[in-house]
């Protein structure tokens, strides 16, 4: 019988693949990554509540359960990453370095040395293990396999995503046949490791953040204040607060200097490129050399792309994406890889 760690977060999505991989005849042991337990100034982390609710489905399933604090490593792998990112003036994404140094690197290899053939997850996503290729979710809506693609290779061949081939709705629909309390539990929206915490909130908890002043780019002329200058990303127009009219949109950062600069002018060529620069790339060896496509943010639309040397060249100039993010490769329904967007 095949033995599997399984990663239960105390959501809907772990808590059905723990039922899957039962009926399915593997030797199943939940594991619970302790990965954040620090409180904000009021605001409480929910990683008690989280685990009481993955350790209840874990007795009504008659599984082995275990708690492993991946706090430490998590802190200097995973937040002061992306604090070290925001400092910058970077927009980075903390679920892309959870999955590729937490949960399919320390975790994977834990559970490796202590006997398991396989992990699991609940994320939306499948694997091909015969070619170790990660593979978007029959869930298009839900599919995560861009915070997913920098696994690498040996990880994903023993990765298992139970859910992978269900909509939401049956995930949803199966946890209450089958008699799990948290089939109808909110899902979190906030940041991957805090909870419901705002991203704003959690940074100012650790970043010393000065307000200043946001500049027509055109004029110079002051139009308005912003609140922390490493909040903004190029492109955002929502939350500038700048009175009425046509809206301005954020085109520059002189964090130097901790001014916004801002323009009505949808044309700026801040805002516009038909080339991205991405660096720390993960890509398979079997890259295509057409027809690939390439998603800029979590559901966004695909797009025709060709990749050369580190280097997406688009047929037309599209919306220039925040330096930090991911842009992720695909042919077809196979995740290629990808990289950081650099400046």
């Amino acid at each position: 019988m095949p033995k599997v760690f399984l990663g239960m977060s105390g959501g809907v999505d772990s808590s059905v693949s723990a039922v899957l991989l039962k009926e399915q005849g593997y030797d199943v042991t939940g594991v619970y990554m302790k990965n954040w337990s620090t409180d904000l100034p009021g605001m409480k982390c929910p990683w008690a509540e989280d685990l009481a609710d993955a350790k209840r489905v874990a007795v009504h399933l008659d599984l082995d359960f275990k708690v492993w604090d991946f706090e430490e490593e998590y802190k200097k792998r995973v937040v002061d990453y992306m604090l070290a990112e925001f400092q910058k003036g970077r927009t980075p994404n903390p679920d892309v370095m959870c999955n590729e140094q937490i949960k399919f690197k320390l975790f994977y290899e834990r559970a490796i040395a202590a006997g398991a053939d396989f992990i699991a997850t609940g994320h939306y996503a499948r694997v091909d293990a015969r070619r170790a290729a990660l593979l978007r979710a029959r869930d298009e809506d839900k599919d995560q396999t861009y915070f997913l693609y920098r696994m690498d290779l040996e990880a994903t061949a023993h990765t298992i995503f139970p859910v992978g081939d269900m909509l939401k709705p049956e995930v949803k629909a199966l946890a209450a046949k089958r008699g799990l309390d948290v089939a109808h539990k909110k899902e979190s929206m906030g940041v991957c490791f805090v909870g419901e915490v705002g991203m704003k909130d959690f940074l100012r908890a650790y970043i010393d953040i000065k307000p200043g002043e946001i500049r027509d780019i055109e004029t110079d002329q002051i139009l308005g204040h912003h609140d922390g200058a490493i909040f903004y990303t190029i492109g955002q127009r929502h939350g500038l607060y700048l009175g009425g009219g046509l809206p301005y949109y954020v085109v520059k950062k002189d964090l130097k200097n901790n001014i916004i600069y801002a323009s009505r002018n949808l044309n700026d060529t801040n805002l516009w490129s038909d080339r991205i620069q991405l660096e720390d790339i993960k890509l398979r060896d079997d890259l295509p050399v057409s027809g690939l496509k390439v998603r800029l943010r979590h559901r966004a639309p695909l797009i025709p792309v060709q990749y050369n040397d580190g280097e997406l060249t688009f047929d037309q100039p599209i919306k220039r994406p925040a330096a930090g993010q991911s842009a992720v490769l695909y042919s077809d329904e196979v995740c290629l890889g990808g990289g950081i967007i650099s400046e």
